[in-house]
């Protein structure tokens, strides 16, 4: 009779395939667990997509997301976030869009932002996070989630 056992690479193959497989959260960024961060959009903010959403409020959910402001409009974003992931203040990159008052009181790893829509142009927003807590004598990554949605600015 011949005996047979596991080969070490396919033991390790075995061990590896189980890692990364942490079940993700709704996105709203509230939950210590990875979620994977939606594929960005291919439209830059130099060329207006014909193809967006109206919205006033963004969240982690809108990730990669084209959206729709009329002049005079405001959108605001809330990224809910923890102290062991928090969110990043959310920039800015192209025209349209004046940061105004948020309103809000900020708690330990949330990002909170609002613009005044001034202008027709088109305005990349943008944040990110780590993928894992950061917790002193537990294992971590460097992983990075990262958050931005194109907002289209028209003239009314």
């Amino acid at each position: 009779m011949r005996r047979t056992t596991f080969a070490p690479a396919a033991l390790l193959t075995l061990v590896l395939a189980g890692c990364g497989t942490q079940a993700g959260s709704d996105g709203s960024g509230g939950s210590d667990k990875v979620s994977p961060s939606p594929p960005t959009s291919s439209s830059s903010p130099s060329s207006p997509s014909s193809s967006c959403t109206p919205a006033s409020e963004l969240n982690a959910s809108d990730s990669g997301d084209t959206v729709c402001l009329a002049v005079g409009g405001t959108i605001r974003v809330a990224l809910d976030g923890t102290k062991s992931r928090p969110w990043k203040p959310v920039t800015t990159e192209g025209t349209g869009l004046e940061a105004t008052n948020s309103g809000i009181v900020l708690l330990p790893g949330d990002a909170n932002a609002a613009y005044q829509a001034v202008s027709a142009g088109t305005v990349r927003l943008t944040s990110s996070r780590p993928l894992c807590a950061t917790e002193t004598g537990k294992v971590s990554c460097k992983g990075i989630q990262d958050w931005s949605v194109t907002v289209v600015v028209t003239s009314a």
